[in-house]
């Protein structure tokens, strides 16, 4: 039966009459249900009537039009918990929580070099907007541990007792532990100026205001900042931010690692980072597993570190230094712990030694880069040892050499050890305006050794009689 071409022709205008309508319904926004703020505590926002997933950002209105971005990190239920990235001041109840269904990305380029910014991307420098190319998500992108580049090209980064006796690898992850007050910022500020890298992403998280100010402008300088990054989210910061930042600097890290960069990252400190996610744990109800820290942390810290390193075959590197606050000098902080474990290694900055006037105050015995066996050859290894035997002999018998109940002659080992006492300690100082490479501090403890080793222990016990 032949069709109704009457027919056909008016289906087709209604087709036509229709089509801007249907154009219209491709390109109209999603609904977004929004919700309700029903209760807070704390710094804990509870929000019901929505939906997100973790991760997700949402927006907060509260009474006076003030816009407070929230992002969620648990629920329960129907309620949303969520947590704010800036001052919650003015909220109240039965506030607006608008989900924009989008997560937290960082915007990176070389644009960012010589800049100062916070958690969230903004600039703190006053020096303008930031010229940035791309995003990149916050949470970072995992590698396959079979095609990372081995460690295996030593990195020069001016201390003369890391360079010796801890040698770092190119791509290495290393632990900084230090109490308060020994030196530790002093340490990076040098490592910033004087680290063979094309760029330095410094990430400042949980720390005074005032030391961010004085990192950037007396330790890093003009000259530093040039090749730098700096991400600082200051202690008055909300937990998240801490977070954030945290997450900021590693993600610009990987992004010059895409580029085919070396580049080293310093932040100061993964304590401040465990601290935040702590109270962010309890603030929903996760139980205090470990001295009050509860599961996530432990969980979080191999995520962020495991972030930095070599990248694949062609890809740039990130070698990453992470100080570790030991509160009251306890190696065996949880935290400290559990960095230990996931780290390359560890350089441990001692009490005592800052105390004496001794800087950089790093304490050689406790101190050990697990990757120095592969970037260093073996007369090398063989001479860091042989240092390190010396010196840890003489601090055993320290008490005894001190109050003259040892008597020399007694073994030739401690009679060594106490007549290159002296030169060991000099040879372990450093002027904080000093940089010495890594092939000058082969040479020296090359001539600081070899003398001593082809020479009898007589020659020692001479001098000292």
């Amino acid at each position: 039966m032949a069709p109704d071409t009457d027919a056909v022709l008016r289906s087709d205008a209604w087709l036509q009459r229709l089509m801007p309508y249907r154009n219209r319904l491709k390109k109209s926004p999603e609904l977004v249900v929004e919700g309700k703020l029903s209760r807070m505590v704390g710094l804990t926002l509870e929000a019901v009537g929505c939906r997100s997933a973790i991760g997700g950002r949402c927006i907060v209105e509260a009474p006076d039009g003030e816009r407070i971005e929230a992002e969620v990190v648990g629920f329960s239920g129907e309620r949303l918990y969520l947590m704010p990235t800036g001052d919650i001041r003015g909220l109240e109840q039965d506030c607006r929580v608008i989900p924009t269904g989008e997560t937290c990305v960082a915007k990176v380029g070389f644009g960012l070099l010589g800049r100062v910014i916070d958690g969230s991307g903004a600039p703190l420098d006053g020096k303008g907007l930031l010229q940035t190319e791309t995003t990149m998500p916050l949470t970072g992108r995992s590698i396959n541990p079979l095609s990372r580049k081995p460690i295996e090209e030593p990195l020069d980064v001016g201390i003369r007792a890391i360079n010796a006796l801890a040698s770092v690898g190119r791509g290495q992850r290393i632990g900084l532990f230090a109490g308060s007050g020994v030196g530790k910022s002093v340490l990076l500020g040098m490592m910033t100026r004087y680290t063979d890298a094309d760029v330095i992403v410094v990430g400042l998280i949980g720390e005074r205001g005032r030391e961010v100010k004085e990192f950037v402008q007396k330790i890093l300088g003009e000259e530093g900042l040039s090749r730098a990054v700096v991400v600082a989210t200051p202690a008055d910061h909300p937990p998240l931010m801490r977070m954030h930042g945290a997450m900021l600097a590693t993600t610009i890290a990987e992004y010059f690692r895409d580029q085919g960069l070396n580049v080293l990252l310093l932040m100061d400190s993964l304590t401040r980072y465990a601290q935040a996610q702590r109270e962010i744990g309890l603030a929903i109800d996760e139980p205090p597993a470990t001295k009050g820290y509860p599961p996530s942390v432990f969980a979080k810290l191999p995520q962020l570190v495991e972030r930095a390193g070599n990248g694949d075959e062609g890809e740039g590197s990130i070698t990453a230094f992470y100080t570790v606050l030991t509160e009251g000098d306890d190696q065996n902080d949880p935290i400290a712990d559990a960095a230990r474990a996931i780290l390359d290694g560890h350089i441990v900055l001692s009490r005592n030694l800052a105390e004496s006037g001794h800087f950089p105050a790093i304490d050689i015995e406790a101190s050990v880069s697990r990757a120095m066996t592969d970037v260093v050859d073996d007369e090398h290894v063989q001479l860091a040892r042989r240092l390190k035997k010396l010196y840890s002999l003489y601090q055993q018998n320290r008490d005894m050499i001190t109050v003259g109940a040892y008597q020399l002659g007694s073994d030739p080992r401690i009679d060594e050890a106490i007549t290159m006492n002296a030169a060991i300690m000099e040879f372990l100082q450093q002027n904080m305006e000093e940089s010495v490479d890594i092939v000058k501090s082969l040479n020296e403890l090359d001539l600081l050794l070899l003398p001593k080793e082809e020479l009898a222990g007589e020659v020692g016990l001479t001098n000292l009689q």
